[in-house]
C-alpha cells in the first residue's frame, strides 16, 4: 500500500530572471501542484504515487526523470500524443509579486480522463490527494477527480482535496458550480480563507457558517490557509490554530502546496492536529525562503533548520 496516490498536471516551468519584456535567462524547472506535493512527501520519506499524462516531447521527460529523481513512484502515469506537455512562465515584477502565464490549451494534462487512472485505483492507498487544478483543466480531467474521489473508500483511502483556486482557468461560479458537489466525498479540506466560500454552501455567509457546513457535510477537517497569520484547522471536536514560521520571503509560488504536504506527512505519521499543522506551517516556511515550487522543501532531518539562528553555518 502507497502511503498517498495523487494525479494531475505537470508543465515545464520556465523562470525569468526580470521582467519577460526585457529579455534576459529563462531557468527550466518543472511544476504542478499535485506533483509538488508528491515531491515534498517523498522527501519526508513517504510513498507517493503519481499517475498523471505529459506529452511523448522532451518536457514530458523532463517532469518524469525529475519526478523519479525525487523517490516519487510514476509506474502509474500516462504518454500521449493527443497534446504537448504543459507549459508555466513565471515572471518576477516588483519585490516578491510574480505573474504566472500557463501555456496548456490542449495539453497533455487536459486530456486526462477516468480512463487513464484504472490501475492507480486499482492499487490501494492511504490517503488520495486531489486538487481544484485537475478539475478546472477541461471535463475529462474534471470527470477523473470526481471518479477517484468516488472509489477511494474501495481502496482504502482518505480523501485529501487542496481547493488552490485558480482565476486564469476558471471563474469562481464555475470553481463553486463543480467543487460543491465533491466536499461530500472529502475527509481533509485545505483552502484559503478567500477559498472557502467555493466549496461550502452558497448559503453560508460567514467563515463559521461555512466550517459548520463542510462538517456537516462530513468533512472530517477544514484546514484555512492564513497566508503570513498563519493557519487554523477545524473539526468537530474544535479547532487550533498556529501562527506561520518567520523567514525571509524569496518566492511565495509552491507555498501552499508545501503546506499540504507538510501536513499529510504528519497525519500519515499518526500526530495530532497541533503537529499536523506545526509541520504543515513549517514545510510552508521552507518554500516561501527559496527559489522554486518544490526545489527548496526539506528532508525530514531537515525540518528543524528554521529553528537554527539565521546566519548561522552549519559545519
Amino acid at each position: 500500500m502507497s502511503d498517498v496516490l495523487t494525479f494531475g498536471e505537470t508543465m515545464a516551468a520556465l523562470r525569468a530572471d526580470r521582467p519577460l519584456q526585457l529579455g534576459g535567462s529563462l531557468g527550466l524547472s518543472v511544476a504542478g501542484a499535485e506533483s509538488n506535493v508528491a515531491i515534498g512527501l517523498a522527501r519526508l520519506g513517504h510513498s507517493v504515487r503519481w499517475a498523471g499524462l505529459t506529452g511523448t516531447d522532451e518536457f514530458g521527460r523532463l517532469v518524469l526523470r525529475t519526478l523519479r529523481a525525487e523517490g516519487v513512484d510514476i509506474s502509474c502515469a500516462a504518454t500521449t500524443e493527443a497534446g504537448p506537455t504543459g507549459l508555466v512562465i513565471f515572471e518576477p515584477r516588483v519585490a516578491d509579486l510574480v505573474r504566472v502565464r500557463y501555456y496548456r490549451d490542449r495539453s497533455a494534462g487536459a486530456s486526462l480522463g477516468p480512463e487513464h487512472l484504472g490501475r492507480a485505483l486499482a492499487e490501494p492507498a492511504r490517503v488520495l490527494h486531489v486538487t481544484g487544478v485537475t478539475t478546472a483543466l477541461g471535463a475529462g480531467p474534471c470527470e477523473a477527480v470526481a471518479a477517484a474521489v468516488r472509489a477511494a473508500p474501495a481502496m482504502g483511502a482518505r480523501v485529501s482535496l487542496d481547493v488552490n483556486y485558480r482565476s486564469g482557468l476558471w471563474s469562481t461560479a464555475e470553481a463553486a458550480a463543480t467543487l460543491r458537489p465533491l466536499a461530500r466525498h472529502v475527509d481533509i479540506l485545505v483552502a484559503s480563507d478567500d477559498e472557502l466560500p467555493l466549496i461550502a454552501s452558497e448559503l453560508a455567509r460567514t467563515e463559521d457558517a461555512r466550517v459548520e457546513s463542510l462538517l456537516d457535510q462530513g468533512v472530517g477537517e477544514v484546514v484555512i490557509k492564513r497566508g503570513a497569520d498563519g493557519a487554523e484547522v477545524f473539526h468537530r471536536g474544535g479547532s487550533f490554530a498556529l501562527a506561520a514560521v518567520a523567514v525571509p520571503v524569496r518566492d511565495t509560488v509552491g507555498a501552499g502546496d508545501a503546506f499540504v504536504a507538510g501536513y499529510l506527512s504528519a497525519l500519515l505519521d499518526g500526530e495530532p492536529v497541533e503537529a499536523r499543522l506545526d509541520r504543515a506551517v513549517t514545510t510552508g516556511a521552507f518554500a516561501v525562503a527559496s527559489a522554486g515550487d518544490w526545489e527548496g522543501l526539506p528532508r525530514r532531518d531537515e525540518l528543524g533548520l528554521l529553528r537554527v539562528t539565521p546566519g548561522s553555518t552549519l559545519r
